[in-house]
Parts: structure tokens; sequence; C-alpha cells
């Protein structure tokens, strides 16, 4: 059998072992094709109060295992990434829509994620404090508990592992909830990668759903953290929802992020970069470049040269064809970007490019003139859609590029990098990038958004995932017992 094969989680979801689920089945659609390609265990909310309690049960053996064996764990699934990537990677581009290029970089970084993660067991998870009383007084990082992992379509592997990994190895059990379009890229994969490299069972369960499988993660009293990807619509109800349980959500949300291109920016190089960020993944990734900010001194040549990069794209299956682009996740996206688009016209904005589309592959679009009140300008698009602003001075890119909600990724395109970064400092995001466009990702680095994007820094690197996903606990140490006046 091969390492996903279809027989092993047909009907099933994972609680340790494959398990009917009690919500029946959800089928596994090729976006490219329409083709089914497996159907999967649809988890209802007494599949989610069955496994939260299993969890929270094995977690508390899983926190008592020797760091090292803990990090070992995590180290034989890091390889295990390498050793099927063939497989993943042809399920990451058939399930997904994703190019090859694409599905190899999810690899890449689940591979460094779990490499990352198996260093976080013997950090450092504590601090000697001063104290008045004559004792040994520190705080002390303990696991959570159980982690609640919410995590979206669009990058399936990699939203998924960014905070299963470090969850896992910092003690805790996870049950994650992936989207049920991507099912198998993230969640499948995760729960055989986790299945053989040792992981004990019931540490890590893979529950497949849709909204209300998510409120009961979220409502479930064993579940203590959530971690959640997705919209900012979606994720203020997650935060509401987990508000009220008291418990700690940890949200990265949309984005509609800046590229500010500077009067002494090389166009040539620079429309390259940032058709590569508004149409990487067909512009269904939360750093897409949805604002392309222009000094009208460069404005006209570059619109033209964003244009005729965005025409010359193929677009098309990338699972029998070399294509830049592959398909929109389902109608209903598509129909969404198209409407946006459409509206935008209305608007004022003109079409330089794209704009059309034949089934679910949709034509990167430049949208020239635009500016506030264009609603491809204001909204996240969520699809290959580039809208291009133009302006005339350093104080005006800088109001324009903060005047949006979200608070995301932010690229500047520049020949002087001094300048680059103080405007960088006027600008309120997560991210910043210096002469690149809005899209990139470590495993190591920090990763969040401000404002409507998010809760901040939650993943990437150590400091980032021990805060996420540990708890303090202050613990005092006497010889003998303290004497009181009664």
């Amino acid at each position: 059998m091969s390492f996903l094969d279809v027989r092993t989680w047909q009907g099933r979801v994972f609680t340790g072992s494959w398990e009917k689920a009690d919500g029946g089945e959800t089928t596994v659609v090729e976006p490219a094709t329409g083709e089914e390609l497996g159907r999967v265990g649809a988890a209802s909310a007494t599949d989610v109060a069955r496994s939260a309690a299993v969890a929270a049960q094995a977690q508390r053996d899983w926190a008592t295992t020797p760091f090292s064996e803990r990090a070992a764990i995590l180290r034989r699934a890091g390889g295990l990434w390498s050793t099927h990537a063939e497989e993943l990677r042809d399920w990451l581009i058939r399930e997904s829509g994703s190019i090859p290029g694409k599905a190899d970089f999810e690899l890449h970084v689940a591979e460094g994620e779990c490499f990352e993660a198996s260093a976080l067991p013997s950090h450092p998870l504590g601090e000697l404090l001063p104290s008045e009383a004559p004792r040994l007084s520190m705080a002390r990082r303990v696991p959570a508990g159980v982690v609640g992992v919410i995590s979206p379509f669009n990058a399936p592997l990699i939203l998924s592992i960014r905070s299963v990994a470090p969850a896992l190895a910092l003690g805790n059990a996870v049950v994650l909830k992936p989207d049920p379009r991507t099912a198998v890229c993230g969640g499948v994969a995760l729960a055989r990668v986790f299945e053989e490299a040792g992981l004990p069972p019931g540490v890590l369960h893979v529950l497949p759903g849709g909204a209300e499988v998510g409120q009961a993660l979220v409502e479930d009293p064993n579940v203590r953290v959530i971690s959640f990807t997705g919209s900012t619509a979606a994720g203020r109800a997650v935060g509401e929802l987990a508000g009220r349980h008291l418990k700690r959500a940890h949200l990265e949300l949309g984005g509609n992020s800046a590229l500010i291109v500077l009067d002494d920016a090389d166009v040539a190089a620079t429309t390259s970069a940032a058709a590569w960020g508004s149409f990487f993944h067909q512009g269904q990734i939360c750093m897409t470049t949805g604002r392309h900010l222009v000094h009208e001194s460069i404005y006209d040549e570059y619109v033209e040269r964003l244009a005729a990069t965005a025409a010359g794209l193929p677009v098309g299956n990338p699972a029998t064809g070399e294509v830049a682009l592959g398909p929109i996740i389902d109608e209903r996206q598509r129909d969404k970007i198209h409407a946006l688009v459409g509206s935008s016209v209305d608007a004022g904005a003109s079409l330089a490019a794209g704009g059309e589309y034949e089934g679910l592959f949709y034509r990167p679009t430049v949208l020239a003139g635009a500016k506030p009140s264009v609603p491809a300008y204001d909204q996240e698009v969520f699809g290959p859609v580039a809208p291009v602003a133009r302006f005339g001075t350093i104080e005006e890119a800088a109001r324009l590029a903060a005047a949006s909600e979200y608070g995301l990724s932010l690229g500047i395109l520049t020949k002087d990098i001094a300048k680059g970064l103080a405007l960088a400092d006027r600008v309120p995001t997560g991210i910043v990038h210096i002469n690149d466009q809005t899209v990139n990702d470590e495993a190591h680095a920090p990763f969040g958004g401000v404002l409507a994007s998010g809760t901040g820094s939650r993943f990437g690197g150590a400091a980032a995932n021990i805060e996420a996903f540990t708890e303090t606990r202050w613990v005092t140490l006497r010889g003998d017992v303290a004497g009181y006046p009664f």
C-alpha cells in the first residue's frame, strides 16, 4: 500500500486509529477536473467531544514523556515529508490546485516546521525569580493541554503543521480540523506522518468538518487553546466564542497587503516580483499583494509591464501541464472574485489584463486606475487580481498603505534601503519585506499580523511557539514549612 492509500482513510477520521465518523463522509474533489479523488470521514460534534476527551487523557502521559523522545518523534516526522515527497506532492497538486513549485514549497516548510519543533522540548522552559522569602522561586512553562487547530484550504499542509508540530513538541495533544476541501493534504497527510513517526495513539486527532465542527472544538471544555487560520469574519466569531469560554485563541486572519514601488525602483524587476506577489497560487494566500501603490513617474510603464506579464502567464491543470496558475478552489470563490472585478470596473477601474475565466481557471487580472472606494482595492479578493494605484509623495504612499483594516504583510521596492525602512515604520503590519514582494514564509521566522489580520506573531521561532502553546506557572520550594502568626 502507498503512504496515502485511499483504503486507509476512506470514510474515516483519525483518532489514533482510523475510525468511521459519526457525520458520515465528504467527497474529496480535484478542482481542476471535478474528479472525485476519494471520500474522507465527515466529523460531527459528537466526534469532537469523543476525541477531545481521549486527547485530554493521552496528553497527560505525553507531557511526561522524556523530552528526548518527543524530539526524536518530531525529527522522524520531519524526515517523512521527504521520504514520501512524490506522493504528497501529487496530492497537493490535485487536491488543492497547487502548481508543482508551490507543492514543493509546502513540503519544504512542513519538513522545516517539524525540525524546528524538534528543538522545542530541550529549550529552556522557565526562569528563576528573586523572592522576598527564603525559598526557590521560578516561573515554569507547562503544556496548555489539548490544542484545537482549525486550518484553511489555501496552503493546507503549512497552515496545519505550523500549529500541530510545535504544540505536540511542547507536550500538548492536538485535535485538528482541516478544511474539508483539502482534508487529505491538510489532515490525512499529517495523521499518516505522525502515525509512522511513532506518536502515541490519542495524542493527535484529525476531524475534517465544517463550521459546526469548528464551533464544537472551540466550545469543548477539554480544549484549552485554539489556533485558527482563516478569514477575518470567521476569526472574529472564533475569538468571540473562545473569549466566552475563557480560552486563548491565536488568530491568523486575512490581509490586503500593499506593495509600495518608489520612483527609483527597477520597473522590469519590480513587475516580475509584483506578479508573483499577486498571482502565486491564484492569489489565494493571506499575504498576497492586494494593493500595488506605484509612484506616478513610473506608473504607466509599471501597469503596461505587469499587464503584459499577466497576459503571458499560462493557466490550466497543474497535474497535466506546465502552468503558472492552477484552478480556483471552487465555484463560490471564483464567483466572488469575478463579482469584485466587475464591481471595480463599474467603480472606475479599468481592465489592463484578465477579468475572464473558463471553469475554475481565472485569468490573472490587472486593474489600472485603482483607488480607495474601488472594491478590489478596498477588500481582500483572495484571487489573482492586482489593483494598481498611483501616488505622488512618500507621505501619500504611507497614508494609502496604512489606510486599511488589515495589517499583515508589506513590501517596499526601492534602491534606497534606509528610505524603505523609514517608510515601513509608518505602516502597521506584522511583516515587512524591503525589495521583495509580500508573500514569504520560513519555518523559524515570526509570522502574524496586526489589526484585522490577527492577534500577532504566534507562529515561527521558539519564543512565539512557547508563548502560544504553554501556560506560565509560578512554582516555589522551601526546605521547611513556612511559619505564620496564627
